[in-house]
C-alpha cells in the first residue's frame, strides 16, 4: 500500500465529484484525487500506470464496468492483488444484497455515502486515518 499515493475515485456523478473534492481539499491531504466516471477507464489506469494509488473509493452502480466487475477483475489480477491497493466501495445505499457480495469479492470496507457535508468530511477523514495506520504488506516489483 503506497500512502503516499493518489486516491481514485470511480463515481459518475459530477456533483459527488465536487463535494469530494472539496472535503479533500479541506481535509489537506497532499495524495492527489482522481476521478473516473466508469470502472473501465479505471481498470485501465490501474494496470497500465506504474502509479500505486493509496486507495480506491468506488460507486457500485456505474456504467460499462460496475463496481462489483471491477473488483473481481482487480482481484484476479496478481499484479494489483500484491500492490495492497484497499478497495472500498462507497455507495448511496447499502442493499443487503450487496453488501454481501461486496464482502464475498473480498472488500476492505463498504460505506453509504451520507447526505450531509459534514458526516461526508467525518466519515472521509476516519476512513484515511484508518489505512494511513492500517500496516501491509510491502510490494515488490
Amino acid at each position: 500500500m503506497n500512502k503516499k499515493g493518489p486516491f481514485i475515485f470511480i463515481e459518475d456523478d459530477l456533483d459527488d465529484r465536487e463535494i469530494l473534492t472539496e472535503v479533500f481539499r479541506e481535509l489537506s491531504y497532499s495524495n492527489e484525487l482522481i476521478f473516473f466516471s466508469n470502472g473501465i477507464d479505471a481498470l485501465a489506469y490501474l494496470t497500465e500506470s506504474d502509479i500505486e494509488p493509496f486507495i480506491v473509493f468506488s460507486d457500485i452502480n456505474m456504467p460499462k464496468l460496475s463496481g462489483m466487475e471491477l473488483r473481481e477483475k482487480i482481484h484476479e489480477n496478481e499484479d494489483l492483488r500484491l500492490k495492497s491497493i484497499p478497495y472500498l466501495f462507497f455507495s448511496t445505499s447499502a442493499e443487503q444484497g450487496h453488501v454481501v457480495d461486496a464482502y464475498s469479492r473480498s472488500i476492505q470496507g463498504f460505506f453509504v455515502k451520507p447526505n450531509g457535508y459534514k458526516e461526508l468530511k467525518d466519515l472521509i477523514q476516519s476512513i484515511v486515518g484508518y489505512w494511513q495506520k492500517c500496516v501491509s504488506p510491502n510490494y515488490v516489483k
